[in-house]
C-alpha cells in the first residue's frame, strides 16, 4: 500500500453497525434498482441497466449489505476511459430506513479506498443537480475529509436534456485525494 493509499483508508467513515461493503453481484440489480427509483432524486436508468452495472462495473462499484444481506445502499462508478486515474461516481443511493446513519458517506469512503487499493487513481469525479442538496453535502464532506479541493462547472447544461426541464449538471471535480499524489 502507497502513502497516498493508506492515507485514503485512514479518512474512511465507519460504517453503521450491522452492515457489511461488497461488491455488487448481479443478483442485487433488482434491488439496487429499487434503491433508485425509491430516493425520488436520482434519474432511475432501465432495471436492466442495473444488471448490467453489477456484471461490468462490480469493481469500481459497492453495495452495503444489512445482517441478512439485503442490499440497503449502493454506489456504482467506473474508472473514466480518458483520465485513467479518476473514479466517475455515477449514482449514491441509500434505502429510507438506513438514511441518517452516515452510510451514504461510509460507502463512498469504502469505494474510494478499495479502488485506490487496485488501481493508481487520485481523483473522484461526479456530477450534481444544484437542486440536489444531500449530494452536494455529501461529496463537499468527502472532500474535507480526505484534504482535497472542489473544483466545480457546468458539465451539461439543463437544455441538451431531451425531457426539458432537466436541471444542469454540475461537475464536481475532487483531487488530489492524497498529499503527494
Amino acid at each position: 500500500m502507497t502513502a497516498a493509499q493508506a492515507d485514503l483508508a485512514g479518512a474512511r467513515r465507519e460504517m453503521p453497525e450491522g452492515l457489511t461493503l461488497e461488491a455488487p453481484r448481479v443478483e442485487d440489480g433488482a434491488a439496487i434498482w429499487r434503491i433508485a427509483r425509491d430516493s425520488g432524486t436520482l434519474d432511475l436508468n432501465s432495471s436492466y441497466s442495473y444488471l448490467l452495472w453489477c456484471r461490468d462495473f462490480a469493481a469500481t462499484s459497492v453495495v452495503a449489505r444489512d445482517a441478512q444481506g439485503k442490499p440497503v445502499g449502493f454506489v456504482t462508478g467506473y474508472i473514466r476511459p480518458q483520465r485513467p486515474r479518476t473514479l466517475v461516481v455515477w449514482q449514491v443511493a441509500v434505502d429510507r430506513a438506513w438514511r441518517g446513519r452516515g452510510l451514504a458517506a461510509a460507502l463512498l469512503d469504502g469505494l474510494t479506498a478499495r479502488v485506490a487499493e487496485q488501481s493508481d487513481i487520485h481523483g473522484v469525479e461526479t456530477t450534481i443537480t444544484p437542486d440536489n442538496t444531500a449530494s452536494n453535502r455529501l461529496f463537499t464532506s468527502f472532500a474535507e475529509r480526505h484534504g482535497a479541493p472542489v473544483e466545480r462547472e457546468v458539465l451539461f447544461d439543463g437544455g441538451l436534456f431531451p425531457e426539458g426541464g432537466h436541471e444542469p449538471e454540475v461537475l464536481y471535480r475532487i483531487g488530489p485525494l492524497a498529499a503527494g499524489t
